[in-house]
This record gives C-alpha cells, structure tokens and sequence, in this order.
C-alpha cells in the first residue's frame, strides 16, 4: 500500500474545506437529500441551495461501511447540503467452518458495492472533492499483509483499488467467543466491557484455535481502517479512538492499548494499528479514485455510531434516540467527565468516546423494532396453520391500526425477548392478563409500551434531564413507521420531541470533515 508521503498535493486551483469550514457552520441542521430520479418539485428552500451553490464550491465525499449495505454521499462544503447520495446492498455474508455462531463477510463484495456507489456520482461533483470521510460497522475485523493489502487497475469507472491476501471480515455479530472462553482472557485496562465480536477477543480467538493465521497476515483493522490505509497508501493502518475503544483493550483515558497486558499474554501487539485522535486527516489519497482527485484528504475511520449521532445532534442539549432493528438513547456528556476506571457489567449505560475528548452516555437496548417484527412474525405463523396466508406488510398494517383504536391498556409486556448485555437473563413476560385486555389492539399497544419502558429503565428521562437535556430527537425506521410507538414514548419521556426521517452515519462523518480545519 506504499509510503503515504508520496501523495501529492491537490491542484492550487481547487479551493479546500478548511477554507470554507466556517461558511454556514452548524446552520444547515438537518442536510436536505436531493435524489438523482426524484421527479417531485424541489422545495423553495432547496431550489435556493441550489442556485446559491458556487460552479467550484468543493465537495466532501461520505463514506459508511455498513453491516449490510454500503452508503456513499456527495455534499457541498459550504452550503452543507445533501448533493448526492446512493446506497449498494453488499451481500457479503459468506459461511465459516468455525461454527455456526460465527459471522463473516468477504472483503471484496463490500469494496465493490463501495466502487459501484462511487462510480453512480456525477463526475463533475467527485472532482471538486477535496476531502473524504470514512465511517462504518464498529467492533469487527480483517487482516491483511502490509503493502500487500491491495492493487490498483483501471476499470469503467475509473481507477480502483482491489483487496489482494485479506482475511475475511469477522463482523460485531460475530458469536464464537462465548462467555467461557472470554473468562479465560486478561482484564483489559479499559472502563468497556469486553465481548464477542470485539476485534481484540476475535484476534485471541484466532490465536488459541487457528494459530496458523498469525503467519498468513501482519496488520489488522476495521473494514472501514482498511479503505483509508488503501486510499492513502499507508502501509500499516491507523485508527480512532471510536475503533480502537470498540476492540477492547484500549484506555480511552490514555488514548493507549493495553500494550503491556497483551503482550504478557501473546498477543501481537504489532497488528495493532496506531492510533489518531477522532475527527483528524490520516492523509491523502494517492491516486486519483473513480474521479476523485489525488491529494485529497482522507479521515481517519470513525465509528458509524458517532457519525450517526452527529447528523442530528444539532444542539449540545440534544439527546438522540433511535428506533431501528434494536434502539439507542444516548446523549453528550459534559467536557469535565471522565469514564470510571472499570466497567460495571451491571450498567445498562456505556460510556463511549466522541469527538474532541467528550464521552456519549448511551443505553445500547438490544430489543426495539424487532420486537413488533417478531410479533408479527408469529402472527403469521399462527396464519399460516389455519392455512391462511397473510403478507407480513399488511399485518403489520393492521396491527398498528387495531392500537390505534385503543388508547391504553392495562395488559403489560416485558419487552426483552432479546434479553439485555447489562441483564442477559432477563427475557420477556406478559402480566395482568384478563378476559378483557385480549384484543389485537390491546396486545400491540402494550408491545409498543414495553419497548419504550425498558429504553426508560436502562436510560430514565429524570436522569436526562439533571444532564441537561432539553429535547430528544427521535428517529429510525421503526419510529417512523410505528405511531402507536411514538405516542407512548411521547407519554412516557416528558421532554419535547422532534423526528427525523433517520440518522445518517454517511452525512455524519461528511460533516465532521466539512467541520475539522
């Protein structure tokens, strides 16, 4: 992957975001998405945007490696609208001989669904990009031989890097290291858990029962530390504290590994990557990349989950709920905190660094939309053994319909089918059955009730608003979808709420770049 100090610099002409990243900072809260084959007429305000954007106004590329789809989106560096934006399924999964509980994907898939949405931008847009940020899935792991990581050919869309001698990418829904073989492993020097899927407890894995692979490869990082050290040359990778914090074994405090208690233990303390703070260059790109200028600048990776809460955390008073397959509430801490020095497996709240030394408070429940979808799930099953089929969209439909008719129940769920890190015990219940509370209505009410009293458990509202917190900002495709959810939550966390569409961990790192010098 060569010297990243023979990347050249941009063309003089071509203006840098850091000469524009106080125009308009912060303004624009939440970017507007224009979409290529959108036929519906512009709102004002965008058609405003659009006039007002400057011919040679430099463009930010924002990159998310996803669990299952990659996101890359185009936006205008002063403005700090949305321009451009495409999504590729990757459908990388790929079976493992090492068990049934464990979860991999191939590192090649995902770079082409990375070069397939690069290449679908418009050209004249990818060669005013003078910066590149890069965010994706946390916790998981690939290796690769330094120098060797990747090549670089000519195809239709332009120049290309391809992956040569990788590992497969062990993902953070990776479950072969389970908790017996986790409790044979030292005590990080760290305030987080440790836990399956974690790059550090993956690569202990590997040691112990396929030891070989430690002289196949000599680097390892996040899929997403990957595409930086490939499109800045760098022969060994480098990596934030948000990645390094998800790995385990890293000291968020000191900004170090814990270097002295792995290597007692054997652990190649030379595949780790060094570290840069969150939010900085790691270089520049050193070819020109499917239009993309060489010289521009390149982001270390950041974690998918900051990036994510930064799209809509316009205010520092915001707090930040998402309602998807599971749901998080997290919220920023104040610059004086400081994490505790040991983590309490107990606490249903994580501490997790952000940008420029603040720490996120965030209660990660493991249970949210997939709660309803699995409800509906056995709905359909209960159907399909009467011999009536029902697509799943409309039962959906009509469950929410029928909770919609009911304005409260005195039935109650425990919503924690999917049990919780903080209490993996603790799976879910119905109490307070009678004749009277049976209905379709009542049940998917009270469902919807639960998901929202467990988010208050692990994370109450009277502890957000002694933090500070003014308002939450809800968003998530299960929020949106589901009215019945939003009404209980509007009845159970008392402060103002505002919606958004969704998070967007791709807009998110952009404007991390458009706001760093």
């Amino acid at each position: 992957m060569g010297d990243p100090a023979q990347s050249r610099r941009s063309s003089p002409a071509q203006p840098s975001v850091g000469d524009v990243a106080d125009v308009g900072k912060r303004k624009v809260q939440t970017p507007i998405p224009v979409e290529e084959n959108d036929q519906r007429p512009a709102p004002a305000v965008l058609q405003l945007k659009v006039i007002m954007q400057a011919p040679y106004a430099p463009c930010v590329l924002g990159l998310d490696l996803g669990t299952s789809s990659v996101k890359v989106v185009l936006l205008d560096a002063v403005s700090r609208a949305v321009v451009h934006s495409q999504t590729q399924e990757t459908k990388a999964e790929v079976s493992s001989l090492d068990g049934e509980q464990t979860r991999e994907q191939d590192v090649g898939k995902i770079v082409s669904a990375l070069h397939y949405c690069i290449a679908a931008m418009p050209k004249e847009h990818l060669r005013r990009v003078t910066r590149i940020g890069v965010s994706g899935q946390m916790h998981g792991v690939m290796m690769w031989k330094s120098q060797e990581g990747c090549k670089w050919q000519m195809s239709e869309a332009g120049l290309t890097f391809q992956p040569v001698e990788t590992s497969h990418l062990v993902t953070w829904q990776d479950g072969r290291c389970h908790r017996e073989f986790l409790a044979t492993l030292p005590q990080p020097d760290s305030h987080l858990n440790l836990a399956t899927g974690f790059g550090c407890a993956t690569i202990f894995w590997y040691m112990k029962n396929r030891p070989q692979i430690l002289q196949t490869y000599n680097v390892a990082g996040t899929i997403h530390d990957y595409v930086v050290a490939a499109l800045c040359g760098h022969d060994k990778p480098l990596m934030s504290a948000h990645n390094a914090a998800s790995w385990g074994y890293f000291n968020t405090k000191s900004g170090t590994w814990n270097l002295q208690i792995l290597k007692d233990s054997g652990f190649p303390i030379c595949w780790l990557p060094n570290i840069m703070e969150s939010g900085s260059i790691a270089g520049k790109t050193t070819h020109e990349w499917c239009g993309v200028p060489e010289g521009a600048e390149v982001g270390v990776a950041l974690g998918d989950f900051q990036c994510s809460v930064y799209s809509c955390m316009s205010e520092k008073t915001d707090a930040v709920l998402n309602i998807s397959t599971s749901a998080q509430l997290t919220f920023a801490l104040p610059p004086a905190f400081q994490p505790p020095d040991h983590p309490n497996p107990s606490s249903s709240v994580a501490y997790v660094p952000y940008l420029d030394g603040i720490y996120l408070a965030v209660a990660a429940a493991l249970n949210g939309g997939n709660i309803m979808s699995t409800f509906v799930g056995m709905l359909k099953q209960w159907m399909h053994e009467f011999g009536i089929e029902v697509p799943e969209s409309i039962i959906y439909c009509q469950t929410i319909n029928s909770a919609l008719n009911v304005d409260q129940t005195d039935l109650g769920v425990q919503a924690t089918i999917f049990g919780e890190r903080h209490l993996p015990g603790q799976l879910g219940s119905i109490t307070n059955i009678s004749p009277f509370n049976l209905s379709l209505g009542q049940m998917t009410r009270a469902l919807c009730r639960g998901i929202i009293e467990n988010l208050q458990a692990m994370l109450p509202c009277q502890r957000l608003v002694e933090s500070g917190v003014r308002r939450i900002v809800g968003s998530g495709s299960a929020l949106a979808r589901n009215q019945v959810l939003r009404q209980e939550l509007e009845k159970i966390f008392t402060l103002p709420i505002v919606y958004k569409e969704t998070v967007d961990s791709a807009v998110g790192v952009a404007l991390v770049m458009i706001d760093r010098k």
